[in-house]
């Protein structure tokens, strides 16, 4: 299957850095952004470009911030020529679990901005470009939701409300760009081991070992992007809106 250009959002650490990796061991084109350029970036695009074949290329982009992400988008066809496929992968989870009750109109602010508004304006302005491309490739849009949009976790009740309406956006854009040729997919990771769970890792390596989960090990980050390369080649073009769990069985209702 021809390969294709990819931009991936928050694609320097996590679950981000492991959707590069599969789909740059697939031969695609890549694109991943981060909030700013360092020394961890730099070294990361340079393993890339050693390692295998495709183009790569880094932009440093807040996706809550509008003006950036019209450059990136800017940007990056310029370098790859086309954008067919977009991975709304950045997010965010509070910077201090609260309760319900004490959760702050800023920390709802924060994370709603990074992880709704950008993803969900980037995809606006990603599909005008796809539509206007007309040149007949498989183009599509993967959200990267969470369990966390079926679970209630009433100490960071912003980021399940972000996740759930993550979940609609990806039935609004699949239903708005079906005629248009864009399938449009919502991976929801369970359990994965990366920065954003550090913290919390002894609670859960206790939760999974005694049975969170049905296969009892962490999510790792390859385990996501390997979904996303099997959507990104196109694996399930006849199956857009899809919601596909990616969580080890965790989210299956047990007695």
């Amino acid at each position: 299957m021809e390969k294709s250009n990819i931009l991936i959002t928050g694609g320097t650490r996590g679950i981000g850095a492991g959707i590069v990796r599969e789909l740059a061991k697939n031969g695609h084109n890549v694109g991943f952004c981060g909030r700013s350029e360092n020394a961890a970036t730099v070294a990361f695009l340079k393993e890339l470009q050693t390692e295998f074949p495709g183009k790569f290329a880094f932009f440093a982009c807040d996706v809550a911030d509008a003006a950036m992400r019209e450059n990136m988008l800017e940007d990056f066809i310029r370098q790859f020529g086309t954008l067919d496929i977009l991975v709304n992968n950045a997010g965010v989870a509070p910077e201090v679990r609260s309760d319900l009750l004490d959760m702050s109109s800023e920390s709802f602010d924060r994370v709603m901005a990074i992880n709704l508004k950008g993803p969900f304006f980037l995809s606006q302005s990603a599909a005008k470009r796809m539509i206007a491309a007309k040149d007949g490739k498989f183009r599509c849009i993967i959200n990267i939701g969470s369990v966390s949009a079926d679970f209630a976790s009433i100490n960071r009740g912003e980021y399940c409300l972000s996740k759930a309406a993550v979940a609609m956006a990806t039935k609004l854009f699949a239903v708005r760009l079906a005629d248009e040729h864009i399938a449009v997919y919502e991976l929801r990771p369970g359990v994965i081991k990366s920065d954003m769970t550090s913290a919390v890792a002894d609670k859960y390596d206790k939760m999974i070992s005694g049975g969170l989960t049905l296969q009892k090990r962490w999510g790792m980050p390859e385990d996501i992007g390997r979904a996303v390369a099997m959507l990104a080649d196109g694996a399930l073009a006849y199956s857009t809106g899809q919601v596909i769990n990616i969580d080890g069985g965790l989210a299956i209702e047990r007695f």
